[in-house]
């Protein structure tokens, strides 16, 4: 991407918030993002994770041959008028509509009333104006005046997003006047009953608050099926559009795989050639495979290769072919549990490095292993976004394409972190589910309200409970989370979550994962590694447990009950153990402080209730 102060867009960005078919904010633009297939391809370096890709291919077809980073410059230091200066993710001016700030006019931007003004000095001021403006009343000198998008939208649960219909709205249907029209605010509050649309030829107004609503499903057209960042429609949208505002946030919600690059064998060359096989999935020889992995030292694709002969790559590469490549299941957190819990997790130098750590004092009952994580990767892959609803919401929102056709490349980017793994001791687990009395009141709770909330979207009420083992892994990542974040100083925001909870198939999965991992230097300097030792972690326990007992809310959170409101937590909320979207991987969803420790409402339930 550029480096110019204005449009600059970490690659992370691209993929949790500024991705094809999300809105950008500049400081006087709006703009989408562009589709993959208008992203320059020579410019986005491959990212080698054999798993993830597997995985994607099972979700978007076998014709996915690589992972990719976002296009960036070879330098830092670019000429603005070069043409590397042009190297980045595409994008264009939307909505179209925009609104003058001094007479309120509203029109397309190019209808000819709206002239765009580029500075390519200063590429912050870059902006639309609107010409020989005279103001709201018409009684002033003719003068430029700066036009802003107009902040409304419509969008659908398929993923289409499309200009407010401005006209159709005003007119209350498909009539034949098109009139200048004007936006403009009769109160003090930007409230939406405050803000109204007039028809300059025909005098017809109406207020923006007909558009939100039941009211609103009368006053607005069908969905056209617009896909903005392709530039096409789609035929037969049945979904019924919402105006939204524009940088809301359910305007955009990413859907992505994401893993932790974990070393599946003990040898180095043959984790290598795991890792990079697109390279060598072609090679027949020795020969090629020298010449493949000279090629990869020059590039320096996949750190490590270059300490391999030809021969030995070779061997390899026909011990890869043998064995079960491609019967992968669809599982992406199975690998990453029996690497973490085998005896002598195996090394993968520098993506992957690990070390045994005693259990806390007096925790002993409840956990059976600790293993700080020194080095980690992961690995995140794009592949599409829905509106309105997240996908998370299970709601039943489409997903909505990145590209015009099917994909052959999607975005991906990597970071790097370290973390630290608890893994919960299944007898203490057993023993909890069955002699606790208040376990098996509070799992029908949350199953009520997971009901209801369920049926609220139209969806199998009884589907996709998650259990209580998951809830309580889960409530107590977030207690953790909260801890680390207000002892060290990390930002809240880039620790994050993995729960293993699988109990299906005869699996019995009882751990969780806190890592960091961020594109810059934060949380990679060893401290979360140093906050998992025993002293370390038993202090930073005792104190989550002990902030959980009381909340700040309570006796209001300790009393919630998921059933009445249909919701999906009970004694959980912003106070206690809720954390950031990027922190947690269900939404703050299936959280209970009752499961961890004695509440207010709910003392027979914790499993730490003897600390």
């Amino acid at each position: 991407m550029s480096k110019t102060p204005v449009g600059e867009v970490r690659p992370s960005q691209l993929l949790w918030t500024y991705g094809p078919g999300a809105l950008i904010d500049l400081p006087n633009l709006s703009v989408i993002t562009m589709g993959i297939d208008r992203w320059e391809l020579g410019r986005c370096q491959p990212i080698q994770e054999a798993r993830l890709l597997t995985n994607v291919r099972r979700v978007l077809g076998d014709q996915v041959e690589s992972l990719r980073m976002p296009p960036l410059t070879d330098s830092d230091g670019v000429d603005p008028f070069s043409a590397e200066a042009l190297v980045g993710v595409p994008v264009k001016p939307f909505p179209r509509w925009m609104r003058c700030v001094k007479c309120g006019l509203l029109s397309p931007f190019d209808a000819g009333l709206f002239e765009l003004k580029v500075n390519r000095y200063r590429p912050e001021r870059t902006r639309f104006v609107h010409n020989g403006c005279t103001g709201s009343r018409g009684d002033q000198k003719p003068r430029d005046a700066d036009a802003v998008p107009a902040r409304f939208l419509l969008a659908c649960r398929e993923g289409h997003l499309d200009d407010f219909p401005w006209h159709w709205f005003v007119h209350g249907g498909p009539i034949g006047c098109k009139g200048t029209l004007r936006f403009f605010e009769s109160g003090a509050s930007l409230q939406t009953e405050n803000l109204w649309v007039r028809c300059d030829s025909c005098s017809a107004a109406k207020s923006m608050a007909q558009a939100f609503g039941r009211v609103g499903k009368d006053n607005l057209p069908g969905c056209r099926g617009r896909h903005p960042h392709l530039n096409r429609f789609e035929d037969g949208c049945a979904e019924v559009p919402r105006a939204i505002l524009l940088g809301a946030t359910n305007g955009w919600f990413p859907v992505t795989l994401s893993v932790l690059a974990i070393p599946q064998t003990g040898s180095p060359l043959v984790q290598l050639v795991a890792d990079g096989w697109t390279f060598f999935e072609d090679v027949e020889s020795a020969v090629e495979a020298a010449a493949v992995v000279k090629t990869l030292k020059k590039s320096a694709q996949l750190p490590g290769i270059d300490a391999f002969t030809g021969d030995q790559v070779w061997e390899a590469i026909k011990a890869h072919r043998s064995g079960t490549v491609g019967d992968e299941e669809l599982d992406l957190k199975g690998p990453e549990w029996d690497v973490l819990t085998s005896p002598t997790p195996p090394t993968d130098y520098p993506h992957f490095m690990s070390k045994r750590a005693d259990v806390p004092k007096g925790f002993e009952p409840y956990l059976s292993r600790v293993l700080l994580l020194e080095r980690l990767r992961e690995v995140n892959a794009l592949l599409g976004f829905t509106r309105v609803e997240s996908s998370n919401e299970g709601g039943g929102a489409g997903r909505a394409p990145i590209g015009r056709t099917a994909p052959n490349w999607v975005p991906a980017t990597q970071v790097h972190g370290e973390g630290i793994f608890l893994q919960f001791s299944e007898d203490a687990l057993v023993k909890w589910a069955g002699d606790h009395p208040g376990v098996w009141r509070q799992k029908a709770e949350l199953r009520r309200g997971h009901r209801g909330w369920r049926a609220k979207r139209k969806l199998d009420p009884d589907g996709d409970f998650p259990g209580m083992r998951f809830s309580l892994l889960h409530t107590v990542a977030h207690l953790l989370i909260r801890e680390l974040a207000l002892d060290c100083g990390y930002n809240a925001a880039s620790i994050r979550e993995r729960v293993y909870a699988d109990t299906e198939d005869g699996k019995s999965q009882a751990g969780i994962l806190i890592y960091t991992a961020a594109a810059d230097s934060d949380g990679t300097l060893g401290g979360l590694v140093d906050l998992g030792k025993p002293e370390n972690l038993g202090r930073l326990l005792r104190q989550a447990l002990d902030r959980a007992k009381v909340c700040a809310s309570d006796p209001l959170c300790a009393e919630h009950n998921p059933r009445t409101d249909s919701s999906l937590h009970a004694a959980s909320c912003h106070a206690c153990s809720f954390v950031s979207e990027t922190s947690c991987e269900c939404g703050n969803r299936y959280l209970d402080r009752a499961l961890v420790i004695p509440t207010l409402q709910v003392t027979d339930a914790a499993f730490f209730a003897g600390i």
